[in-house]
């Protein structure tokens, strides 16, 4: 499976704004949390999941999601393709990374939140894994 977009919207009128993504299913979410990083300049990278699934969703700000299939978890490939996604704060869209993927993830505005759910909760599996930032430097950009 591959990363996919759930375009959302938003309607304004004289009362204020509705963000909105009718389309999002969110019966497999067990978790949400936040993330902020710390500055435009850091780059969460490379951490990812086995069997858990993640859905990101902007809900301050702008990010550059890139994410990665991961082929061999002991020893991955270098040269895996990668997909990379912006997604605004302006509207509901979502990111689904299925199963056996790592992302990255970096602000794009100072003070952005990344809203993201897990189909797994803290504890429920043991389905961390982590490259160092550098470890997929020279990968192709899809």
């Amino acid at each position: 499976m591959i990363p996919k977009i759930t375009k959302g919207n938003s309607y304004s009128d004289s009362r204020g704004t509705l963000f909105f993504n009718n389309d999002f299913d969110i019966s497999a979410i067990k978790r949400v949390y936040v993330i902020e990083n710390q500055s435009v300049n850091f780059l969460r990278a490379w951490q990812g999941h086995k069997i858990e699934k993640r859905w990101f969703s902007a809900i301050v700000g702008s990010f550059k999601i890139e994410l990665i299939e991961i082929d061999n978890w002991d020893n991955a490939s270098k040269n895996l393709e990668r997909y990379s996604f912006i997604i605004t704060s302006e509207k509901l869209d979502v990111i689904h990374v299925p199963n056996g993927y790592v992302s990255s993830i970096q602000s794009l505005e100072e003070g952005s939140k990344l809203l993201v759910f897990a189909d797994y909760l803290t504890g429920e599996a043991n389905d961390e894994y982590r490259f160092d930032s550098n470890y997929f430097n020279d990968l192709n950009k899809r």
